[in-house]
């Protein structure tokens, strides 16, 4: 409501201010003006009437002066004193001359015994009122240099004044309410302009907000909403690059599979990204404000971010945060500078597959190293044997060659199983997926075992089996099941058995094939998968093995989209069980 403006009220209360200052100062200047006039009328009416009189008074004899004096005043309405050169009272009108006390002194006597008319406006002493007195030199007879003075009552002239007053009153008021009216108008007016602009600065702040100002006169309220509705445009602009930069800003980082964080000068944190807190796995949820320790306690990086804001320099570190399940982290830090103070800027790198990756390399650059070096060595140590003369022995050359071809056939299964391992991991076969029946897949790897198993007095075959199909590819499935069967005929005892079993389960295929042979240990169940791990690694080492066989099976099954899982205990056997989505 604009009544209740401040600014209104201080625009309507200077305005009848200014008003009442200056009707007030119009009123007493033209009260003055009045009263000084009315002043001169009565000095000049008194002088008018004195003149009249001057000829009377000369003529009258002076013991009839008190009578004369008294008949004039009754004619006039003035008050009438005759006073000698010696400022003695011979006559008054409306006092006993005889009381009245010396007249010399009064300012109009002495200007009237100096030969000139004299006034004054005082209270007379005699009668106790406001009296405008008017005195002029006159020549009596038998006493020259006497002096006439008339009087006027105040009263008639401040009745006068008064009247005049009153106008001027009426008038001040009148002139004032219009003025106030006015002053309410104008004051109402730029109020509601003032506030308009008010509203429409207030919404700028609002990218939604599409209004805009009305066109307002040409004056410097005017000016300032001209100004206000460039500063609009303008400002719309600025918050539209605004806006797209930050949804730019917040799509580039919600895309990011880094982590950000961004911490000022205390290490608490200003922003951060949905990846951050996914890899770190917090403590707290993430959350603007916080510190850095309350969501992630890592004393390294800690101290990188604090070095990064003192020395106002770039770093980096790796970290393994405790509540990251082992994840580790190469960190990027910056330092960031808002508005004048220094904080830091950390991209957060998972290295954890890194890292991963190059601990296998490790691994199969030291396990191929220590699989390749016993053929190796035993090859050249048999070979320099039989260069050194046992090559004439008829008694042990061939048992030294069979040897050699028994190494040499060693390495080659190991190439083989390299080869075959990183063509499936690299998934380079670019044969399509084939419809296949479980039944057949797992006789044909049956026939592909027959002539170990022979030799190692163990009984493979075919358990319960249902008609039902899987897809991949058949070559890499028949290698993956003779590898299992070649497991368990390897590690069982003489008379053994080893099974293979066909069903469906839901919308899943199982192949399992069990033995009862020696068993897997706990502790070992959780690598047995790993390449070159080898539970027994004498007997794996007789038989011919790589290391590398169910590394293939888990592999081949999982390019496959299957699963591999293994239940066994020590001395009673294992079962390794093979799922796929029905095809």
């Amino acid at each position: 409501m604009t009544v209740r403006s401040p600014l209104f009220r201080k625009l309507l209360f200077a305005a009848a201010l200014l008003i009442a200052v200056a009707l007030g100062t119009a009123d007493v200047l033209l009260t003055r003006y009045t009263a000084e006039r009315e002043h001169s009328l009565a000095q000049r009416e008194l002088a008018q009437s004195l003149r009249l009189i001057v000829r009377e008074v000369t003529s009258a004899p002076p013991p009839n002066l008190q009578q004369w004096a008294e008949d004039t005043d009754r004619k006039l309405g003035s008050r009438v004193t005759v006073i000698d050169r010696a400022g003695v009272v011979l006559a008054d009108s409306r006092h006993d001359p005889e009381t009245m006390e010396n007249h010399q002194a009064r300012p109009e006597v002495r200007a009237a015994l100096s030969g000139q008319t004299g006034s004054a406006v005082r209270r007379s002493a005699t009668l106790d009122i406001d009296f405008l007195y008017y005195a002029a030199p006159v020549e009596l007879p038998g006493n020259p240099g006497a002096v006439l003075r008339l009087a006027m009552p105040l009263e008639q002239v401040g009745a006068s004044i008064a009247a005049v007053r009153l106008l001027i009153l009426k008038a001040s008021g009148f002139a004032a309410l219009l003025a106030f009216a006015l002053a309410y108008v104008i004051a109402r007016n730029v109020t509601g302009r003032v506030r308009r602009m008010e509203a429409y600065a207030t919404e700028l702040v609002n990218a939604d907000y599409s209004g805009t100002l009305s066109a307002e006169a040409d004056d410097e309220l005017g000016s300032v909403a001209r100004s206000l509705r460039a500063m609009a445009d303008h400002f719309r602009a600025m918050l539209a690059r605004l806006a797209q930069e930050s949804a730019r800003r917040e799509a580039i980082l919600s895309g990011m599979v880094e982590g950000v964080l961004a911490v000022d000068h205390n290490l608490r944190i200003t922003f951060y990204n949905e990846a951050f807190t996914r890899s770190i796995r917090a403590r707290a949820q993430s959350s603007e404000g916080l510190s850095v320790l309350q969501v992630i306690r890592d004393p390294d990086l800690r101290r990188l971010l604090s070095g990064v804001i003192a020395g106002e320099t770039a770093a980096r570190e790796r970290i393994s945060p405790l509540h990251a399940d082992g994840h580790i982290f190469e960190v990027q830090a910056a330092p960031l500078n808002e508005q004048g103070v220094v904080g830091a800027i950390a991209t957060f790198h998972d290295i954890t597959e890194l890292e991963r990756l190059e601990r296998v390399r490790k691994d199969f650059v030291a396990n191929i190293s220590h699989e390749l070096r016993t053929p190796l060595a035993a090859i050249q140590g048999y070979a320099e044997t039989l260069l050194d003369g046992a090559l004439e022995d008829p008694a042990n050359n061939r048992k030294f060659l069979e040897i050699i071809v028994a190494h040499t056939i060693r390495l080659t299964n190991l190439a083989t199983d390299l080869l075959t391992l990183s063509e499936i991991e690299a998934e380079r076969l670019q044969t399509p997926a084939e419809k296949l029946s479980a039944v057949e897949l797992a006789r044909d790897a049956l026939q592909m075992v027959e002539s170990q198993a022979r030799e190692r007095h163990v009984q493979v075959f075919l358990g319960a089996s249902e008609d039902v199909h899987i897809l991949g590819h058949k070559a890499r499935l028949e290698r993956a099941l003779a590898n299992l069967l070649l497991n368990g005929i390897n590690y069982n005892y003489p008379g053994g058995e080893v099974r293979v079993d066909v069903r469906r389960v839901d919308s899943t295929v199982r192949i399992s094939v069990s033995d009862d042979g020696i068993g897997i240990a706990f502790t070992d169940i959780s690598r047995i998968f790993e390449r070159f791990y080898r539970v027994d690694k004498a007997r794996s080492r007789q038989t011919g093995g790589t290391g590398l066989g169910l590394s293939i099976v888990r592999n081949t099954v999982e390019r496959s989209g299957g699963s591999v899982t293994v239940e066994s205990e020590l001395g009673k056997g294992s079962v390794f069980t093979l799922t796929f989505p029905a095809g």
